[in-house]
């Protein structure tokens, strides 16, 4: 299905928080430094502080649509090889319907919130602004629901699983970011809707934004275990097909088609001489 080395796979979501944590970086250093803190035609005459579609609707909107939508489909990714990776085995796998059925809930949330952000870095906020803030919408809800679905498998498969700490791990760091989340997109939402707040709802994004980041490594602990469980994988085949490949052969079939000619000369050696080898006691 998917031919990745397998011990890079960790290695998508890294990089899809590095692009998503450069890209933010990029926008907020150019508002402050570059562009001396620009009040935009897209933000409030009270307004200070930028939001990030603010800057997102500049100059530097190619790089917000080129941030967005890698970062999003290299977490979509993410998700989907991580199901691949425990339907063959290679992950804890998934041993109900219900895991299955979370698991894929995870991911069709997420394929929407994936939608509703690059749509809303194309629609941006200076030309579009209701459109904009409709796929700002997708995009938070989307999320949330994967988190929120990714946490209940998560928590299903520790209780099955408690050898794995990284199952744990995971369900307490996804969980902590559904909470935090929730709690600042309240008032997040709330201060958007009032012009007195405006800046403090500006200063909210950057830091829900920031704290994705940490979501989206939070898969790469979920990937790692793969790589060794492929290697214990491999091993465990190779011995099987070795076992399997000399199962019911003769000396001289195992031998390549020859006898082993120095065991079966020690053996008529010790029969001419009378010498019996003592039967071995296990």
């Amino acid at each position: 299905m998917i031919h990745f080395g397998h011990k890079f796979y960790w290695l998508i979501p890294l990089f899809s928080a590095i692009v998503w944590l450069g890209m933010l970086l990029g926008l907020l250093l150019y508002w402050l430094v570059d562009a001396d803190s620009v009040h935009y035609n897209s933000m409030d005459p009270d307004q200070r502080i930028a939001f990030i579609s603010d800057v997102g609707a500049s100059k530097l909107k190619p790089l917000f649509i080129a941030g967005s939508t890698t970062m999003v489909v290299t977490l979509d990714l993410s998700l989907i090889l991580e199901r691949w990776l425990r339907h063959s085995g290679r992950l804890a796998p998934n041993t109900t319907w219900l895991e299955k059925g979370l698991s894929l809930v995870a991911i069709v949330a997420a394929i929407a919130g994936a939608i509703g952000i690059i749509l809303l870095s194309i629609y941006d906020t200076a030309h579009y602004p209701k459109m904009h803030d409709r796929c700002l919408g997708v995009f938070i809800v989307g999320y949330l629901i994967s988190a929120i679905a990714i946490c209940a498998e998560f928590q299903r498969l520790g209780v099955k699983y408690r050898q794995h700490i990284t199952l744990r791990f995971s369900f307490w760091f996804k969980l902590f970011f559904i909470i935090v989340e929730i709690a600042l997109a309240i008032p997040f939402g709330v201060f958007n809707t009032k012009d007195t707040h405006i800046n403090a709802g500006a200063v909210l994004e950057w830091v829900i934004a920031l704290i994705f980041t940490g979501y989206i490594f939070s898969f790469m602990v979920d990937l790692i275990p793969a790589l060794r469980n492929h290697s214990m994988q491999s091993h465990y085949t190779d011995r099987k097909s070795i076992s399997s490949e000399f199962a019911g052969k003769t000396d001289s079939e195992y031998y390549g088609g020859h006898p082993n000619t120095t065991y079966q000369a020690t053996a008529e050696g010790n029969r001419a001489s009378g010498y019996r080898q003592a039967p071995a006691h296990f």
